[in-house]
C-alpha cells in the first residue's frame, strides 16, 4: 500500500494484522513464525478493513489505526511493551525509559528497546512514538527519515 512513508507491506490473516512494515514482505516473512504462512498466503491489492482504517490513519485519523486488531508471537515482557506502545497517543512521544515505567519495569530500558525493534507491527504499533530519554529522535528499523516522516505527520515534529 502506498503511503506518504514508502510503501507499507501488510500480512494479514482475515482481519487481524499479523506484520506490517516498510522494507519489503520478503523481509516481513523473514521475521514472521512460519506456522502464519502454513494455511498459504495470497497476494492482494487490498485488505478489507485494515487497508481502509491505514489510509484513514495517513488521511488525517490519526487514530483510525488504534481500531486495527493485530497479534504477534512474543515473550510475555515484549507483549506488555506493545500494548503500552500503543497507548501512546498520536502526536505524543515517550521515552523508552517512560515505556519501562509505564509497564512496571523501570530499570528495564535496554530491554525495552529490544522489544521495540522487534516489533513485527509498524507502524500500527507505534514504535515510531519511542525516543530517547533526551529528546532526541533515536532509530528505527525502517530509517530514521520514515520515523521523522510519521512522527511529522502526526504533529509530533514541526
Amino acid at each position: 500500500m502506498k503511503t506518504p512513508a514508502g510503501t507499507l507491506y501488510l500480512v494479514a490473516r482475515e482481519h487481524v494484522l499479523l506484520a506490517a512494515g516498510f522494507h519489503s514482505f520478503a523481509d516481513l516473512h523473514q521475521r514472521m513464525d512460519d506456522s502464519e504462512f502454513a494455511v498459504g498466503c495470497q497476494d492482494v491489492k487490498k485488505i478489507p478493513v485494515l487497508s481502509e482504517l491505514i489510509a484513514d490513519y495517513f488521511d488525517g485519523d490519526l487514530d483510525a489505526i488504534n481500531a486495527i486488531t493485530v497479534r504477534q508471537p512474543g515473550s510475555e515482557f515484549s507483549q506488555s511493551v506493545w500494548k503500552a506502545m500503543r497507548k501512546v497517543p498520536a502526536g505524543k512521544t515517550w521515552s523508552y525509559s517512560d515505556l519501562a515505567k509505564k509497564i512496571g519495569s523501570p530499570a528495564a530500558v535496554r530491554a525495552v528497546g529490544t522489544a521495540c525493534g522487534k516489533n513485527l507491527i509498524a507502524p500500527i504499533i507505534p514504535c515510531h512514538r519511542i525516543v530517547k530519554s533526551d529528546g532526541a529522535i533515536g532509530n528505527y528499523g525502517f530509517g530514521v527519515e520514515t520515523k521523522e516522516i510519521l512522527l511529522r505527520h502526526e504533529g509530533a515534529l514541526e
